[in-house]
């Protein structure tokens, strides 16, 4: 597939995607970030390892940004959780820290398979209609 196409394909899998869906796939990619963050910290590869955790960073800084705390009880521990996130990133950055990393990767795939499962579930069982 040529770049082009594979462009215009992920432009129109997240235009037309509902907002779970678009959830877990930000949330797939920051797992892939993490892991080649880490790979890339293992490696010794410092400019790849700053690439990665960078845009790491930018997609946990849009969750939060995006999350609207007063819209249910979690979402200001959720927010909590973010914020310590993207702190953790940028630490694991300017260290090129693994362990740092580490966690991070293992955070994240816990959040990520949170919100799978909370998509799952909102397709299967869609939220009761307002009374």
């Amino acid at each position: 597939m040529s770049y082009n196409a594979r462009a215009a394909y992920v432009d129109n899998s997240v235009s037309t995607a509902n907002p779970a869906r678009l959830l877990v796939m930000l949330f797939d990619r920051l797992v892939l970030d993490i892991q080649r963050g880490l790979t890339s910290i293992e490696a010794g590869n410092k400019q790849e390892t700053h690439d990665h955790l960078l845009h790491a960073q930018d997609i946990v800084m849009e969750l939060r940004c995006s999350l609207k705390t007063e819209g249910w009880e979690g979402g200001p521990g959720l927010a909590s959780i973010y914020d310590w996130l993207h702190t953790q990133l940028i630490k694991a950055n300017v260290g090129k820290n693994a362990t740092i990393a580490g966690n991070c990767l293992q955070l994240v795939n816990d959040l990520a398979d949170t919100w799978r499962e909370a998509a799952i579930a909102s397709v299967v069982e869609p939220p009761a209609a307002a009374s």
